[in-house]
């Protein structure tokens, strides 16, 4: 099988101020005098791992295990402290709820936004407009500003956007979580048919029954390490006995 995604041995910092600092003048006047301290958070640490065409693989950690991180560092929205990640194809990624959007624009002019975001061209989401806004269910809401929307309303608009196309790479990050029950169906069964179709799959998800479900292996990260990778069940028993392999 064809690589589509190379992780080796990334790390990622983040330089953290340690002081309470309240305004632009106060962070400049002890910069200048070298006052400012700063400690380092490693975020990913050493982190290895590959994944092949059509693949969907699964990341579990706890809360602040670098899963969200690691993404990020796949889609290119961070660069490694250390290390290489290396991608073999268009990448669509569905991070943070309402990234790419202006609450202030309606749910028509955040589908012309955001798509371009992506990287449609506004003659495709012309052509797919009605197809956006039939799978998001959003009616008469599309031409209202996102500040009224819902976090599930959201969500769909985000989801019909980023799906629309097959795209070679899809990094999800806990958006098939939220919504109604109706919704997280049609949004499993638009994964699904991306799957079939060839599509790889990083999938982010605190519901162990959604991994199960979707993913053919798992990573499982905690402080940034990787813990265990391997095949779904294997690694999700383990991860729910908080048995960590020596």
């Amino acid at each position: 099988m064809n690589t589509m995604i190379e992780v080796d041995n990334v790390t990622m910092r983040f330089h953290m101020n340690t002081e309470r600092i309240r305004s632009i003048k106060e962070y400049v006047t002890k910069a200048l005098r070298g006052k400012v301290k700063y400690t380092d958070f490693t975020a990913v640490d050493c982190l290895s791992f590959t994944v092949d065409k059509g693949e969907t693989l699964g990341l579990i950690g706890h809360n602040g295990a670098g899963k969200s991180t690691t993404l990020k560092l796949i889609s290119g929205i961070l660069k490694p402290s250390e290390g290489s990640v290396k991608v073999y194809g268009n990448v669509v990624p569905m991070l943070e709820l309402g990234s790419g959007f202006d609450m202030e624009l309606t749910g028509r002019e955040n589908i012309f936004l955001n798509g371009a975001i992506l990287g449609y061209s506004e003659e495709f989401l012309k052509a797919k407009y009605n197809e956006i806004i039939d799978f998001s269910e959003l009616g008469q809401f599309i031409e209202a500003p996102l500040r009224t929307y819902s976090s599930g309303m959201l969500a769909r608009l985000a989801f019909s956007i980023a799906s629309i196309v097959d795209p070679e790479i899809l990094i999800v990050d806990e958006i098939l979580s939220v919504g109604d029950s109706d919704f997280q169906e049609k949004s499993h069964a638009r994964m699904m048919e991306l799957m079939g179709g060839g599509t790889t799959v990083l999938f982010v998800s605190h519901s162990m029954e959604q991994i199960k479900l979707l993913c053919n292996r798992v990573l499982w990260i905690e402080h940034g390490k990787k813990i265990m990778l391997g095949p779904t069940d294997e690694v999700c028993n383990a991860y729910n006995q908080g048995a960590i392999p020596n």
